[in-house]
C-alpha cells in the first residue's frame, strides 16, 4: 500500500442550536397536528428513532414559519459557510498544515444549492491558494460520506504527496416543510439534523490508517426509494417505508459483490463503520450481516447524539471508532439515493 491514501486528520462539527427530540415533536405537532389527521398516529416515530437530540443552523422558532427557496437558500449559505470554515480549519490544523498547503478540496453536500460553490465562497476566509483544485459533489444524499471519502482518496492517490481536503456538510433541517402532509415528511422531521465533517488525506508517505479499496453497488429500478423532489417551495423528501426491509434483504449481496471486486470477502472484515439512517436501519444492517450485539454501538451513539445528518453522519461514526481504536481492516458503508451502497475498506496499523 505504498501509494494508498492515508487519513492524516479529521474533525466534525455541528451548528450552535441544539434541539431535544421531544422539543421537535412538539414543534411538529404545532405545525402539522391540526392539518394532518394521521399525525398523532405517526408521532410515535419520534420516540422510536433512538435520537435524543439534534442540531440546527437556525433557532427552533425559525422553523415554525413557512419558508420558500430564497429564505432557505440564504439560511443554507450562511450556515454552510460557517460550518465549512469550522470543520475545515480544525482538520487542517490537526494535520499540522495551513489552508495554503491544501492542493485539492472535495465538497460533498446534497441539502442546498450554491453557485459559486461552498469551497469558493470560503476560500478567502480559510486561505486556500488560487490554484487549489475544487471538486464539488451534489446528489449522493446519505451515501455521500463514504462516496466522498472514496473520491478524495483516489484524487490523493493519483498525485502522491499532495494534500486533499474532504468536507462533507449537510443542513437537513432547512428542508422542513409545512405543506407536505405525508408520512415521508413526518419521518424526515423525526430523523434529520445538521452537521459537517472534514478529513485530510495524503498518499505516498505512509500513515496509520489508509484507504485500501473503494467500490459502489447500484441496484436497478430503485430510483423511488430515496431522494429529493424539487418544487417551488424547496426540496421535498422521497422516502419509502421499505428501506429497512430492502437493507435486510439486499445489502449483504450488494456489499459482497463490491468486496469481491476488491478481492475480499465478508470474512476478511474485522469491523464495521456504517451510516446509521435510523434505529430500524441499524437493526436491518445487523440482521443482514449477522452482527453480534454491540457491534454497531458507535452508530447508535451517534444517531442518539446528533440524529441523521445525511452524508456527514458516517464520518462522525468513523471519528468515534478511531478514538476507540480501529481493527486491522474496517468496512465503511453508507446507503443513499440511486439506490446505492458506497463502500470503503480501511487498513489500520496500530502504533
Amino acid at each position: 500500500m505504498k501509494h494508498a491514501a492515508a487519513l492524516v486528520s479529521m474533525a466534525t462539527g455541528v451548528p450552535a442550536y441544539v434541539f431535544h427530540q421531544m422539543q421537535i415533536l412538539e414543534a411538529a405537532r404545532a405545525i402539522l397536528g391540526s392539518l394532518y389527521p394521521q399525525f398523532e398516529t405517526l408521532s410515535t416515530l419520534f420516540a422510536n428513532t433512538g435520537i435524543q437530540r439534534r442540531y440546527g443552523v437556525k433557532p427552533i422558532e425559525w422553523y415554525y414559519e413557512p419558508r420558500g427557496w430564497p429564505e432557505r437558500t440564504q439560511a443554507f449559505l450562511e450556515g454552510a459557510e460557517a460550518l465549512f470554515v469550522d470543520v475545515a480549519h480544525k482538520a487542517i490544523e490537526r494535520a499540522d498544515l495551513s489552508a495554503a498547503d491544501i492542493d485539492t478540496v472535495v465538497t460533498v453536500c446534497s441539502t442546498g444549492i450554491a453557485t459559486p460553490t461552498l469551497e469558493a465562497r470560503v476560500a478567502g476566509k480559510l486561505g486556500f491558494r488560487p490554484d487549489v483544485s475544487r471538486v464539488p459533489v451534489f446528489g449522493l444524499g446519505c451515501a455521500g460520506g463514504v462516496a466522498g471519502l472514496s473520491i478524495a482518496s483516489r484524487l490523493a492517490q493519483a498525485r502522491p504527496g499532495t494534500d486533499v481536503l474532504l468536507v462533507v456538510l449537510e443542513l437537513c433541517t432547512l428542508a422542513v416543510r409545512h405543506d407536505e402532509l405525508t408520512k415521508a415528511n413526518i419521518v424526515a422531521a423525526s430523523l434529520f439534523g445538521d452537521g459537517a465533517a472534514a478529513v485530510v488525506l495524503r498518499a505516498g508517505d505512509g500513515g496509520a490508517t489508509c484507504i485500501e479499496a473503494t467500490g459502489e453497488h447500484l441496484w436497478p429500478n430503485t430510483l423511488n426509494i430515496m431522494g429529493w423532489r424539487v418544487d417551488p417551495e424547496g426540496f421535498g423528501v422521497i422516502f419509502q417505508r421499505t428501506i429497512p426491509d430492502f437493507v435486510a434483504k439486499h445489502m449483504k449481496p450488494g456489499v459482497t459483490a463490491v468486496l469481491s471486486g476488491m478481492g475480499l470477502s465478508i470474512e476478511d472484515i474485522d469491523g464495521f463503520i456504517c451510516h446509521p439512517g435510523g434505529t430500524k436501519v441499524i437493526i436491518a444492517i445487523e440482521r443482514a450481516f449477522s452482527l453480534d450485539q454491540g457491534t454497531l454501538n458507535n452508530e447508535r451513539k451517534v444517531i442518539a447524539d446528533y440524529g441523521n445528518m445525511s452524508a456527514a453522519t458516517v464520518l462522525f461514526v468513523l471519528e468515534r471508532a478511531r478514538a476507540r481504536g480501529l481493527p486491522p481492516r474496517s468496512l465503511m458503508t453508507s446507503l443513499g439515493p440511486g439506490f446505492t451502497a458506497s463502500c470503503v475498506t480501511l487498513r489500520h496499523v496500530a502504533s
